[in-house]
């Protein structure tokens, strides 16, 4: 699986809202190797894409095509500034990977000291997970060579998702979890994903 991660201040939602269907309408059916998207605009109008493909050639024959390209055109219009992209063939599913019936959706970015290490901790405590949080449906990890991740975490609801995270309170899980991490984390909660 080639992963593209794109994100971006916004200044018109309805135009990305607008371009997302226009892309599921008339660029989807072309689009070789296209596995799914998620994707959102959180209250402070940062917009996220994560987009699968089965392979890195699918993604660069989807980006070369001329109407992807007439597409993005009009897309970019929609943000305030400049939008940054950054892909991986590098990933992890957490349990079978993403939910289409997720109703939220947080995208966490950070660094881990040791990517490896990080790794390895997050598959030996996958079991753990799934029974403290009930709310999780799954996920997808990201990583670039740096140790770098962008890690998508598909919820049953913000409710739920609320009511669990206060629920951990100071499990040693989550001070673990933070143990790997290089600096601090940035978390884009997206309350109505957009996931196909």
């Amino acid at each position: 699986m080639f992963v593209q991660v794109i994100e971006g201040k916004v200044k018109d939602p309805d135009l990305i809202r607008r371009q997302g269907e226009r892309w599921l309408q008339e660029l989807k059916p072309g689009a070789k190797g296209y596995l799914g998207h998620t994707g959102g605009i959180t209250a402070d109008g940062i917009s996220i894409d994560v987009v699968r493909f089965a392979s890195e050639a699918d993604a660069r024959a989807n980006s070369d095509r001329a109407e992807q390209g007439a597409w993005w055109n009009e897309t970019e219009k929609a943000y305030a500034g400049p939008v940054t992209f950054s892909e991986s063939s590098d990933t992890d599913l957490l349990f079978d990977g993403g939910s289409n019936d997720a109703g939220f959706v947080q995208v966490m970015k950070g660094k881990a000291k040791d990517a490896a290490a990080f790794r390895k901790w997050g598959k030996d405590h996958e079991g753990d997970l799934k029974k403290i949080r009930p709310d999780l449906m799954g996920g997808l990890d990201v990583y670039q060579p740096d140790g770098s991740f962008v890690s998508v975490a598909y919820f049953t609801s913000e409710a739920e998702a609320r009511k669990n995270e206060k629920a951990m309170g100071d499990d040693p899980m989550m001070g673990e979890y933070m143990a790997h991490m290089a600096g601090d984390m940035q978390f884009l909660d997206i309350t109505d994903p957009d996931i196909d």
